[in-house]
């Protein structure tokens, strides 16, 4: 079995100078645990939930926020993504998938084409999904 038959083909990007406010409204408005960055439409990094959640002050949204919480929105994405993420074309086997979670601390792997340009995303549970009794 190739990754191309279990990854998720919904990828959701952002920019390297988004703001994290950006970020905040979109993992907290969808499904999605990771974000691909993206320049010229190439990949140049990951930003995860538990990312986001490192990077911005507790308080925001409650009523202790200051206005130094809230400043922690206007962070950049570039500031606090993992840059030159291992990546796996969508033609490599499921073992290759594998090998990369056992030896990366990673929870998801980007799918690229020759080009760095993102085609989909595979993540630990996409594995699991296919080794699921129906």
């Amino acid at each position: 079995m190739r990754v191309e038959e279990i990854m998720s083909k919904t990828v959701v990007t952002v920019e390297l100078d988004d703001s994290l406010k950006v970020v905040k409204e979109i993992f907290d408005n969808t499904r999605f645990h990771h974000l691909l960055v993206i320049e010229s439409e190439k990949l140049f990094g990951v930003l995860s939930d538990r990312d986001l959640l490192k990077a911005l002050s507790p308080n925001i949204g409650t009523i202790a926020e200051t206005a130094r919480d809230a400043a922690s929105l206007n962070k950049r994405v570039h500031q606090i993504m993992t840059r030159k993420p291992v990546t796996i074309s969508k033609n490599a086997g499921i073992s290759d998938a594998i090998h990369i979670f056992n030896h990366h601390n990673i929870s998801c792997i980007p799918v690229v084409d020759d080009d760095r340009k993102p085609v989909g995303i595979l993540s630990w549970r996409d594995i699991l999904k296919t080794f699921e009794p129906s």
